[in-house]
């Protein structure tokens, strides 16, 4: 397995290179993809005045659902590694109407705490598993945290819970250039944070108590547009960037290919159901 350091400077590459895909998909993705959080931000419950910090915060939508549920008097901090897409974000959500918005490029690996810090509580959506070194991560956001304060977080389960992301990987893969090299093992990627134990162990390493993973079985739903949902899920994962590189002619064989692998999760007429298994993450800092 590379070092930390190779493995730091490939997701600083590979998000950079991802990151339009993100930005032109932001409000399907905000929708369709609400159920990945779903059950995170029930367990967090957001109070009314509460300091909210949502780690890898994308292009802003689940920063925004935080602020409203904190309220006026709250704050909603969104923190992510990719600065065109904080820049999206902030683009999305501008102060002058979203006044309890705030918007972070930062490495939470690299970083002490997160600026705003401390936070009453933190929120995740499918992003610890993507961390080079997840237990420094983990730990900033610990240092990020009042005392008693509370985390929670989704992450998927293994590849076999969430068989329409093989799909789109075997659809595209014979139609465009070199896809980003599989991660293995405990590398940085989707299906890292697979083994429950070793969610655990990060977190309790991580300095967190009350640590819990449960399983959770999702649906996500999306309109009955076959190649506009198939470009989608190409743009929202490793195979994105060199889609976006392939000629005309390869993109439409990439999404024809991987509309016809998506055909089982379709419902003609009525769209897309897409399986996905995820752990729950729940943890509290010492009081």
């Amino acid at each position: 397995m590379p070092g930390t350091d190779v493995l730091r400077a490939r997701n600083h590459a590979f998000w950079a290179q991802a990151a339009p895909g993100w930005i032109r998909h932001a409000d399907r993705q905000d929708e369709a993809g609400r159920p990945l959080g779903a059950v995170a931000m029930d367990w967090l419950r957001p109070e009314p005045g509460e300091r909210i910090l949502d780690v890898g915060c994308g292009c802003g939508g689940t920063t925004a659902e935080l602020a409203a549920a904190a309220g006026p008097g709250g704050v909603a901090v969104g923190v992510d590694l990719a600065e065109s897409m904080v820049a999206a974000a902030r683009r999305r959500f501008p102060r002058d109407r979203h006044p309890g918005l705030r918007f972070v490029t930062a490495d939470i690996e690299t970083v002490e705490a997160v600026p705003g810090a401390p936070f009453d509580a933190v929120f995740s959506r499918m992003a610890l598993m993507l961390a080079a070194d997840p237990v420094a991560g983990c730990a900033t956001i610990r240092r990020s945290l009042r005392p008693g304060g509370r985390l929670a977080a989704t992450v998927f389960r293994a590849g076999s819970a969430n068989p329409w992301l093989f799909a789109v990987m075997l659809g595209v893969a014979p139609h465009v250039g070199p896809l980003p090299p599989l991660p293995m093992g405990d590398e940085p990627g989707p299906f890292a944070f697979a083994d429950p134990g070793r969610v655990r162990r990060v977190l309790t390493a991580a300095g967190f108590a009350d640590v819990t993973v449960r399983p959770y079985d999702v649906i996500l739903e999306a309109p009955d547009e076959r190649e506009p949902v198939a470009e989608w899920l190409i743009e929202m994962g490793p195979a994105g960037a060199a889609y976006r590189a392939a000629a005309t002619s390869s993109q439409e064989a990439a999404r024809a290919a991987a509309a016809r692998l998506l055909e089982r999760f379709r419902e003609p007429g009525v769209g897309y159901r897409l399986p996905a298994g995820i752990w729950l993450v729940t943890a509290v800092t010492a009081p």
